[in-house]
């Protein structure tokens, strides 16, 4: 029983100082995004095209930049079908800076499927990543691209705020898990959850604003960062050809 309760001491003592020494950063960050779906003639085909202007300290210097065009295939009303590719840029931002600033190429594959429950309309988004990350040597000299495959499960809801439902409240999560044997201390890569008010300004296009919290745990596994971010989106799903 001594023995049993040394374990279990000794257990709690190594985990509270795994926990010590973890190092934790808090970021204050801005995000500029444009996200367009927009189908082709009449077909079920679509074009993705999205850019994302990731800030730090609330807007003032660089954080990230992405680039992500795709094609969209929309098998039925509620699920749709998307593959593309992805440009990221990151640079030394935060409490917790990387280096030297780094660029990812990206191979991403999703489905989209939408519901009807409790009255409102929900999407689940499912996306796999590949992923070729530069790495450099510590004097800036590149070194190789590291390969790692992501899986990203998103759940978004909106609740109608006017009786002509144009402005709404838009809530979602996405978490994020890294998989593959490059993995080791950081398979659970991050989670957002955003809330906001949109809007809808024409039956195309609409804008969200709101907050994003991210929390993210980087590649070594004992360094964690809270990235409180304020954020706009502009979606449109504005039509590439007339519709007969």
């Amino acid at each position: 029983m001594k023995n049993s309760l040394l374990s279990l001491a000794l257990i709690i003592i190594a985990h509270a100082s795994l926990q010590a020494a973890d190092q934790h950063a808090d970021n204050y960050n801005f995000w500029w995004n444009y996200v367009g779906d927009h189908p082709l003639l009449n077909s079920p085909w679509g074009l993705h095209l999205e850019v994302q202007n990731r800030r730090e300290d609330w807007g003032d210097e660089w954080q990230q930049l992405l680039i992500r065009p795709g094609i969209n295939y929309t098998l039925s009303p509620i699920v749709t079908l998307s593959a593309g590719y992805g440009y990221v840029k990151t640079y030394p931002y935060g409490e917790l800076p990387v280096a030297y600033e780094f660029d990812e190429h990206r191979i991403w594959e999703q489905v989209s499927y939408k519901m009807q429950l409790l009255g409102l309309e929900w999407t689940h988004r499912l996306r796999l990543e590949q992923r070729w990350i530069e790495e450099q040597f510590k004097d800036g000299g590149f070194k190789n691209w590291r390969m790692e495959n992501r899986i990203r499960y998103m759940l978004r809801t909106s609740i109608p705020l006017t009786a002509d439902k144009k402005t709404y409240l838009a809530f979602w999560d996405e978490v994020f898990l890294n998989f593959g044997g490059n993995i080791l201390k950081n398979h659970f890569d991050q989670n957002r959850a955003f809330l906001g008010i949109g809007h809808k300004i024409t039956p195309t296009t609409r804008l969200e604003i709101g907050f994003m919290e991210q929390t993210i745990q980087r590649r070594g596994g004992d360094k964690w960062e809270a990235n409180h971010t304020p954020s706009i989106w502009l979606m449109s799903a504005w039509p590439f050809g007339r519709k007969s």
